[in-house]
């Protein structure tokens, strides 16, 4: 039998977060595999927040600016 199953090590005693389906005393192979931490939304934008510091200029400044007003302002025309 193969069951996976996930648990928290303290010193050398793992906590099992379920029953493993096995009798009491039967001799078991564990093979430990740390899990991923898991992964909290936002996470990815905070690390990347100011990659571009360094190289930023004015002038983008001025283009995201100009990007948001054309973006926000009204537009009602058609297109034909």
């Amino acid at each position: 039998m193969t069951k996976i199953i996930h648990g928290i090590v303290h010193g050398r005693t793992i906590e099992l977060s379920e029953d493993p389906g096995v009798a009491d005393g039967a001799e078991v192979e564990v093979v430990v595999k740390a899990a991923p931490p898991a992964k909290t939304w936002g996470d990815g934008i905070r690390r990347s927040a100011g990659a571009l510091a360094d190289s930023w200029t004015e002038e983008d400044d001025q283009i995201l600016q100009q990007i948001h007003f054309d973006r926000s302002r009204e537009n009602r025309d058609i297109p034909k």
